[in-house]
Order: C-alpha cells, then structure tokens, then sequence
C-alpha cells in the first residue's frame, strides 16, 4: 500500500486535511479495552486505489522556536518514506520563510510532491492564493479541508499519481512472518539466528537496516518468508531524530504479513510505541507473537520473568491471544524454540471449523448464560458460520445486531476460544439480523 504524507507548518490544517481524505474524525479511543493511543496514520479505503495516510503534524507539541527544525524533521520524514508527499500551506496567512525553505527542500525530491493551498473559501482567497507561484513551482490545488471545498479535485489527481495495485498472492502455502519493533531492539540479529547465518547487516547503531528484506526459507517441510523490516532509512543527522516514525517500516512490513513477531527490549521495558505498533498488527488482524529480547542482559531473581509476564499482559490488554517469549538474540538462548510456536501460530491462523461444531458451541453458550434484554426483548442467537481464515472471522446471525452487548461480545469470543484455542490468533466476530 502506498504512503501519502500530509507536511506543512503547525496551524495550517493537516490533521483536518487528514480526516477530509480519510472520510472521518478518526477516532483516538478504540471500542476494546488497552487499545487507547493517539492516531496519526490511517488506511484510505473508500477510493479505487487504497493508500496509507500519515499526518505527520501530530506526532509531537512544536514550539515556536522549534518550528522550523520540526517541519525540516517531517519534511526529512516525508521524502524518505513516503510515495507521494503533500505541502499544505495556509491561504490566509500566506507565504512565510519557512514555507520557502521547505519547498526548496521538496524540489530535490524525485517523486510526486503535491502543493496544496488550504484555507481558501471564496473568490478573493482564490485570488490572493497566486502569491504561491513565488515558491518556483508550476501548479498548486487550492482547498477549504474545513469546508470540503476542492478535496474532489485534490483526491482525483491523487488517485491519477498512486500506482496500480496488484494483490498480493495470499498462497495456502506461505507463511510471512514480519519482524517489527522500534529500532535497535535486536531484530536483525534474531533474523540472523532464526536462519543460522548472517542474512542482514547487525550492529548497535540503531536504524542499520535501509529497508524490508524478504528471506524465503523451509521449516518443518513448510515454506515461510521472514520481511526484516528492522529500523528506519537514515541518511543525515536530521532523520536521526525521526526514531519515533519507524512505524511507517513496521505498517509497510505488516501490510503483506500473516504473523507478526513484535519484538520488545527487555533493557528498555515496554515504551508507548510498542504499544502502538501492537495496536496497528490488532487492527489489521495479524497474528502476533510478542518477543522479549535481551533477556541475558536483565538481573533476574525468581520473579522476573512472571513480573514482566504481567507487565506485558496489563501493558497489552488487547493482545491477550498472544504468546510471549523471552530470548536472546545475542546468546541464541530459546531462539530455537519461536519458530515452533510462529508455526503454530500459523496454524491457528488458517484454521476452519465447521459449522455444525460452531453452532454447538453458540447453544451451549446461550444455554449457560442468555443475552441481555434490549428493547424489552430477549436477543435471539440463531445460528453461527465462519466466514474467512487469516484471520479466523465468523458470523452470527440474531434477532438483532444492535441488542448484543460489548460484554456479550467478548464472552462468546471466549467461548469460540476455548476448545480451539486460536493462540496468537485475533478473532473476528460479525452480528447480522435475521427475520425470526
């Protein structure tokens, strides 16, 4: 999926731009327990070609001092991981300083970069906004985010720029297993073990890795392929201080991937972007693994371990499905053991259960505790069927979808996971009415 970045000063209007595109106010808060986090990235799916959005304005409080360090920052970020790049500027306040010295930085970039005028509601602001041309360029796109004025024109021409897209071929096979994790957390190195030789670059600086890497290989008479997807591309002091966007690999890297093995410093414990990128692998229904490295490097007692169990289970309330394992890349200590429990994962994953079993386990779940009232009715549950794998997805049809609580929700979620397990495996559930 392609990457579109939205850059600009602060107070110009990305984060609106951000939701205009998108079609909605993203939300900040999630509906399902510990996936609470701030947004800044989204999947564009209601055009012809699908693309990942990044307002690159929210990651962090700009002062006025900083500001131009900061949009050099996002600009840096922009030209070196994203497709297509979108400057925003503002038509009320007009040309600044700022404005100049990024758009001379975006003329050195060898793709799309789109000049895009906010702020302009009406004839005059049209006029006014040909002050622009000033920054050497041919064409700009003037636009109201607020109001949705020239966003049609804007996402037409972007549409025109992304390349066609090709599915990628989701084979009964493969397995692709990608490696994510913020930088310097050991990825590389677990990659070299899980191989047994020295596929990629390891060292202690962080951000080695220039880009993802795909690494077929055979385990257990089954063909998997490893995306190494370790750090962020940095080339100058300022993308150096980009740490924090190393999710743009980790997204890219998940896009094409069924298990995703996270991968967590045990040095450093359990930062917020972990948090993040678990967040993004749950949304996009991956199977996970989260992988505690450097586990030789922590001083232990006989609690350690269960101390940090928890921590990780409090910490990742929403990935509770998945299995933690604690190694180190650096002494091989248990390396051995996570291809058998990716395999498994794996497994659970692909795994289709009939329909005469599932709608013994919706009975019996009913039976033991009913639905909730909603409308002075009972809930009616009539019958369940799976109805995709990668992940495992089912429907439930009842008397009505709007009358099944949350709580109610999470419980048959528990039941369907009890004699399957799913380890790994996020479960996806749908309610549909049906007529009684």
């Amino acid at each position: 999926m392609s990457v579109v970045a939205i850059v600009g000063r602060p107070n110009v209007g990305k984060s609106t731009l951000f939701n205009r595109i998108l079609g909605q106010r993203k939300a900040i808060v999630e509906d399902f327990p510990g996936v609470t986090r701030d947004r800044n990235y989204a999947e564009v799916t209601r055009f012809d070609k699908h693309f990942t959005l990044i307002d690159t304005g929210g990651f962090e409080p700009v002062s006025t001092d900083r500001m131009l360090a900061q949009m050099r920052e996002q600009s840096q970020l922009a030209m070196e991981e994203a497709d297509i790049i979108l400057f925003l500027l503002d038509g009320r306040e007009g040309l600044t300083a700022s404005d100049h010295e990024v758009a001379q930085m975006l003329r050195r970039v060898e793709k799309p970069v789109l000049y895009v005028i906010n702020k302009v509601d009406g004839p005059q602001q049209e006029e006014d906004a040909t002050e622009f041309y000033a920054l050497g360029i041919g064409e700009f796109y003037t636009v109201s985010a607020e109001h949705g004025g020239g966003i049609g024109e804007l996402t037409r021409v972007l549409q025109e720029l992304l390349p066609e897209q090709v599915e990628q071929e989701d084979t009964e096979t493969e397995v692709r297993i990608a490696v994510i994790g913020r930088p310097n957390v050991g990825k590389s190195s677990i990659v070299n073990r899980m191989l047994g030789y020295e596929r990629m670059v390891a060292n202690p600086t962080a951000g080695t890795t220039r880009d993802s890497i795909d690494t077929p290989f055979m385990y257990d008479k089954q063909r998997y392929v490893l995306i190494d997807t370790a750090g962020i591309r940095r080339r100058g002091r300022v993308s150096e201080k980009l740490e924090k966007y190393s999710i743009v690999h980790a997204l890219k890297g998940m896009d094409r991937a069924h298990v995703v093995m996270l991968v967590i410093d045990a040095e450093a414990g359990i930062t917020d972007q972990d948090m993040t990128i678990a967040g993004y692998a749950y949304d996009k229904g991956r199977a996970v693994v989260l992988v505690v490295n450097k586990w030789d490097a922590v001083e232990k007692d006989n609690y350690t371990m269960k101390k940090f169990t928890e921590d990780v289970r409090e910490k990742f309330k929403f990935l509770s499905f998945a299995p933690i394992m604690f190694i180190s890349a650096l002494t091989g200590q248990r390396v051995a053991k996570v291809m058998e429990t990716v395999a498994e994962v794996a497994q659970q994953f692909n795994l289709k259960v009939s329909t005469s079993t599932l709608n013994k386990i919706l009975q019996a779940a009913e039976q033991k505790h009913p639905p909730a009232m909603y409308q002075g009715k009972r809930v009616k549950l009539f019958y369940m069927t799976q109805t995709a794998v990668r992940p495992p997805t089912f429907t439930i049809f009842v008397s009505k979808s709007d009358g099944v609580h949350f709580s109610y929700q999470r419980y048959l979620a528990n039941k369907i996971r009890e004699p399957f397990g799913f380890v790994g495996c996020p479960i996806r559930i749908n309610y549909r009415d049906r007529e009684h």
